[in-house]
């Protein structure tokens, strides 16, 4: 199969039927090859010709996908397709989507480097919030000017003025973003969402690493989303009571949202009480108490048992640290890093001063954690493209902050992957002030950066 190389980006037409025994057998890695010497810096395959296709015969492509991109560092994914089609790859990759959706190659465009016409006004909505700011910044580095719709209704109705943009962007993905995960996060609370009846199977389906990992971060108040849970056995009971108990250790909260113990024995909820569970009735109790949010979500210093040292493998992944941290505020706030100073210590921070911090935890082929402390000044600047507006809405930095840092994390990401090694990322916690911060560093020794955005000091922390 042969490629048309366009504005930068080679795009493979396959035809008909794609279940995994036609279709995809006519391209090959050495088609892909051709057409990557040839200058394209995008791969990608059509799916305007294709009137069927299953997750078999999506596979075929994917698979090339990834090897392509580790070998090129190349963009990879599919464009030309409706909503139908979208839908359906998103469903059938829901946790794996490591290459790029473009609903148009003309959208697909906008986020090459090479592509000659610039400072195009581009419109742009996703329900995601991290690719909403993935999307922004990509188009942003490549010289548009994005106008991010932070809510569906917003986007409908900017999307129905004439003329007001050069692209509208909808049911797009950028795949260098870190992988989903059954999870959201709201101000400091990681919220979990269960349902229907829970049992032994519990223990498959929590990742257990991942709430490890966001224990070692920072997070401190987890909730679980329990409206559509109908009952839960004595395996569920003893589940949650050992997670309350090891998440303790940390002096963490579990709470229930939602339970219904109508067909559940009472003596259950006294059981994970006592072991130390709190019920809401609505998570409107807990989300808009902010005194109680405030207290329950803090940071605390904990007496956590086999702390872990930092080791020279960590070490020596620093640069694509580095690099991705450096690589995405430079980017945003139109300035150059430089480099101050660079030790391995426990983080020393000389003025605490008008300062927040956020961090961000990775697991997998290694483990270990970024924490970033945030001048002010330069969160705002940052956070501005995002927002669409300079503010000085402390809560709303914070909650950008986290968008940022999230990017930051699917960055590094990538950049291991490249190397073969795989890891997994949490969310981003915040911090209101670098104290919070502190308690969760706990004298842990790590590889401090210390760096200067504009002459605002700007401080990077990698440890374990």
């Amino acid at each position: 199969m042969r490629a048309v190389i366009r504005d930068g980006i080679g795009v493979f037409h396959p035809q008909g039927f794609l279940d995994g025994t036609s279709g995809a057998a006519l391209l090959s890695i050495e088609d892909i090859d051709v057409t990557i010497k040839s200058n394209a810096e995008m791969i990608l395959v059509s799916l305007k010709k294709v009137i069927f296709f299953n997750r078999n015969g999506l596979d075929t492509f994917v698979k090339m996908f990834r090897k392509v991109r580790i070998a090129n560092h190349i963009v990879v994914g599919f464009c030309d397709y409706d909503t139908k089609k979208y839908d359906a790859i998103m469903k059938f990759y829901d946790s794996d989507l490591s290459f790029s959706l473009f609903k148009t190659q003309q959208i697909a465009t906008l986020f090459c480097a090479t592509f000659k016409e610039k400072n195009k006004n581009v419109l742009l909505y996703s329900e995601d919030k991290s690719q909403r700011a993935a999307l922004a910044i990509e188009l942003h580095d490549n010289g548009h000017n994005p106008i991010v719709a932070q809510t569906e209704a917003e986007f409908l109705e900017k999307s129905k003025v004439e003329d007001a943009y050069d692209f509208v962007i909808e049911s797009t993905y950028l795949g260098q973003m870190g992988q989903k995960v059954a999870a959201r996060v709201t101000g400091n609370a990681i919220i979990y969402t269960v349902s229907s009846f829970l049992d032994a199977e519990i223990t498959n389906t929590f990742n257990i690493a991942y709430h490890n990992n966001s224990l070692n971060v920072g997070f401190r108040l987890f909730i679980f989303d329990a409206y559509k849970v109908v009952s839960m056995n004595i395996h569920a009971l003893n589940f949650f009571s050992k997670l309350s108990s090891s998440s303790a250790e940390y002096n963490a909260t579990i709470c229930f949202v939602g339970l219904s113990f109508e067909k559940t024995p009472a003596a259950f909820k006294e059981t994970l009480e006592d072991a130390g569970i709190l019920f809401f009735a609505q998570m409107d109790d807990i989300l808009q108490n902010k005194k109680l949010l405030d207290e329950l979500g803090a940071s605390s210093a904990a007496n956590v048992k086999n702390k872990r040292v930092l080791n020279k493998v960590l070490v020596s992944e620093l640069p694509n640290f580095i690099d991705a941290t450096v690589a995405t505020i430079e980017m945003m706030t139109n300035s150059k890093a430089v480099k101050d100073a660079a030790k391995v210590d426990r983080i020393k921070i000389d003025n605490k001063e008008d300062k927040i911090a956020s961090s961000i935890g990775f697991y997998g082929d290694i483990d270990g954690m970024v924490m970033l402390i945030f001048p002010v000044e330069i969160a705002k600047k940052a956070c501005e493209l995002l927002i669409g507006e300079s503010t000085e809405d402390k809560e709303l930095i914070l909650d950008t902050l986290a968008e940022l840092v999230n990017i930051v994390g699917g960055k590094v990401k990538t950049l291991l992957a490249d190397e073969h090694i795989s890891v997994d990322i949490t969310l981003p916690r915040t911090y209101h002030d670098v104290d919070g911060l502190l308690e969760v560093a706990d004298n842990k020794k790590g590889v401090q950066v210390d760096l200067s955005f504009n002459n605002d000091r700007f401080l990077f922390f990698l440890t374990r």
